[in-house]
């Protein structure tokens, strides 16, 4: 099923968003977010789109300010601007009886959200979502590893690096078998569609939100002491070797939400949704059955 594209005007900015329409009475609309990188509403949401709406969902998916088809905001893409956005986005929209969910920096935005409009959303959806952690990595050299990571991004180094093998069909074929461990799906088309997106605007902006994020010795956003206030009920899609978002974390995240199940998908990476859909698209069905 194809998607229809439009765009929206938000005090930001405009969005490019895509729209499934179910093809039977409508159940869930669902707000999907995508996540960072070279990511885009395409890339992570063209299969589960599809399938959310053949289920009779309407299903919306923006690509965020500077990403996909989407021109960069008018200030500085940081974590609560991009908060601001998804809410001004749900109000240019109307959304009132709405799920939401998001991949990554995606799931971050979504509770970001559901802690800055609490009840707003009937339901949410983490796939290997950021925002529950405070720092990049886990372990005796996290620390480490987080002043490492800092001096990269802060010098450019990690962007520059990320361009040159952005352009090389087999460089990102290697890159991505962290995030997609399947190597089914980690399909030539899903390569070239990648290093396509790598071409426009994606990786600079999200190297703004990075150098936001990334402190000397922690990130700057980590919602993990706010999870027991969030009473909206929530599905975590994990992926059992999520390289970016050790598994440890997606289940203390399940603990400490009031009203959250988490599914762990055996072999999956960060990309879940894209590595093991089998999988990862019929626990979201289940999830929003249970919401109407």
């Amino acid at each position: 099923m194809d998607p229809r594209r439009t765009t929206v005007e938000l005090p930001g900015g405009t969005v490019s968003l895509l729209q499934w329409t179910p093809v039977r009475p409508p159940g869930t609309t669902v707000l999907l977010l995508h996540g960072g990188g070279a990511d885009n509403a395409e890339l992570s949401w063209s299969e589960v789109g599809s399938a959310l709406a053949r289920a009779g969902h309407r299903v919306i998916a923006p690509d965020h300010p500077g990403f996909g088809q989407s021109p960069p905001a008018h200030g500085a893409l940081t974590q609560g601007a991009l908060v601001r956005y998804v809410g001004e986005l749900v109000d240019s929209l109307d959304l009132v009886d709405y799920a939401v969910g998001g991949l990554s920096l995606g799931g971050g935005l979504t509770l970001g959200h559901l802690l800055d409009r609490p009840r707003a959303a009937r339901g949410a959806m983490l796939l290997g979502s950021f925002g529950i952690m405070p720092r990049l990595t886990d372990g005796p050299f996290s620390a480490v590893s987080q002043f490492c990571t800092y001096l990269l991004v802060h010098t450019g180094l990690l962007a520059a690096m990320t361009h040159s093998y952005s352009r090389s069909p087999l460089a990102m074929e290697r890159g991505l078998r962290t995030f997609v461990r399947n190597p089914a799906a980690r399909t030539p088309e899903l390569v070239r569609a990648v290093i396509e997106a790598a071409s426009g605007d994606g990786l600079k902006v999200f190297g703004q939100w990075q150098r936001d994020q990334v402190r000397a010795n922690g990130l700057r956003t980590d919602y993990t002491g706010l999870l027991p206030t969030i009473e909206t009920p929530t599905l975590l899609v994990h992926g059992e070797h999520d390289s970016g978002v050790p598994l440890a974390r997606a289940r203390s995240a399940a603990e400490l939400l009031p009203h959250a199940e988490l599914l762990t998908v055996l072999g999956a990476g960060h990309w879940v949704q894209r590595d093991r859909p089998d999988l990862a698209i019929p626990a979201m069905l289940g999830f929003l059955e249970g919401l109407r």
